[in-house]
């Protein structure tokens, strides 16, 4: 179990209150989410200054002092990921610490791979041993990250919401194969700060959809510097609604991409 937060406008936008002060804050949740379950075993925070990815994590909780406020306040992009980690598979660990990043990419991950070494044992042979070298932790999240990269790097040409769909449902086999009585959980988001991909299966997700220079119901000031020569637009998508706003949630079991026009589109993920 974790909670997660992105964010893909067409404007550079604030994320601090989305993730600190909304009544239902990123922040908030790390102390007790929609189920009482605390996310204490650490944070991440991702976005893509001057075209280039930058993460700030710690292994404490969200919830403690202002660190995670701090690093909050400073994001003012085009796309934001954000975690706070409810550690299930893998300790606590700086490298077990959502986001991960390869090059460009970045991922986060709510939910469990049930029986995740049984699981890893089919999935490692399926990785491209360059990517492999690169797995530091041992979280079934950055073992997925890396077979989607290997997917990606096989099949160029694919479409990422289709690639994301064809690996989640191997990933999904897997687990089935293993043990097919226990239930997955593969909320993730994948992002390279112009594609922007992921999926909902086995866990709650929100999404909010804005197409109009807005000023924040939280804080009361607008969160764009607006371009009035194009139409503002922006996708957030979360495991909780973060506030009051018209969120919507995904039904269970799609893959979901933002596209060039930052619209939202899903596809059935067909497990």
């Amino acid at each position: 179990m974790c909670r997660l937060y992105a964010m893909k406008a067409n404007e550079p936008t604030r994320v601090e209150c989305s993730l600190v002060h909304a009544q239902n804050a990123l922040m908030a949740q790390s102390a007790g989410d929609a189920e009482g379950l605390v996310h204490g075993h650490g944070w991440g925070v991702a976005d893509y200054p001057d075209g280039v990815p930058m993460i700030e994590k710690q292994t404490w909780a969200a919830f403690h002092g202002e660190h995670f406020a701090k690093a909050a306040a400073k994001v003012y992009a085009h796309t934001v990921v954000a975690h706070v980690r409810r550690a299930t598979v893998g300790e606590p660990s700086i490298e077990n610490t959502h986001p991960f990043h390869y090059g460009r990419w970045i991922f986060a991950h709510n939910g469990t791979v049930p029986n995740f070494l049984k699981v890893r044992d089919l999935m490692i042979p399926e990785i491209d041993p360059m990517l492999r070298n690169d797995i530091r932790g041992t979280t079934d999240s950055e073992h997925v990250f890396y077979y989607l990269l290997t997917l990606h790097l096989q099949h160029p040409e694919m479409p990422m919401l289709d690639l994301v769909a064809r690996g989640l449902r191997q990933v999904v086999a897997w687990s089935r194969e293993v043990d097919p009585e226990r239930k997955i959980g593969l909320n993730i988001v994948l992002t390279d700060g112009t594609t922007f991909v992921g999926s909902r299966l086995g866990r709650t997700l929100w999404h909010l959809e804005r197409d109009i220079d807005f000023e924040c119901p939280i804080c009361h000031k607008p969160h764009v510097h607006h371009e009035t020569s194009e139409d503002y637009r922006a996708v957030e998508i979360a495991s909780e609604p973060l506030s009051d706003e018209n969120w919507h949630q995904f039904p269970d079991g799609v893959a979901y991409s933002v596209d060039e026009d930052f619209y939202l589109l899903t596809q059935s993920l067909d497990v």
